[in-house]
């Protein structure tokens, strides 16, 4: 399922979230609007690599980044791995890849970094790099 958000297009793999499609637009709306922090989306996460760093990522709180490097360490394995596992994100926004980011710049999203900045603006998260 395509999506439009803050005027750029995300790609989601719908058959990850159990809601009707309308659902899933209405809180991504809310979220845009700012009226919305927390998806309440059922989202189902493979069980795999992938899968671990998408149920550390949803722990990310709303306005809040952490490193690759933090969520290494909290998965024991090495910022790059959580970096392609991010990557492979299914359902990005909804599981926050947004909020992991290197500790010096901001590098890396699917959306593309201008998709990546808008939404670390958006939940007044501090962005790495920034002047």
């Amino acid at each position: 399922m395509n999506v439009r958000l803050f005027d750029g297009e995300l790609e989601l793999e719908d058959r990850r979230i159990d809601a009707d499609p309308t659902l899933v637009r209405e809180q991504l709306r809310e979220y845009e609007t700012g009226t919305r922090e927390c998806f309440t989306l059922e989202v189902d996460s493979p069980d795999t690599f992938t899968g671990k760093v998408m149920r550390a990522m949803e722990r990310i709180p709303y306005g809040e980044t952490r490193t690759y490097g933090d969520l290494a360490a909290e998965l024991e394995t090495a910022p790059i791995a959580v970096g392609q596992a991010c990557g492979r994100n299914p359902v990005p926004v909804i599981v926050p890849c947004h909020r992991v980011v290197s500790s010096d710049s901001l590098t890396g999203y699917a959306g593309g970094l201008d998709m990546k900045r808008r939404l670390l603006e958006h939940e007044g998260a501090e962005i790495p790099g920034a002047e």
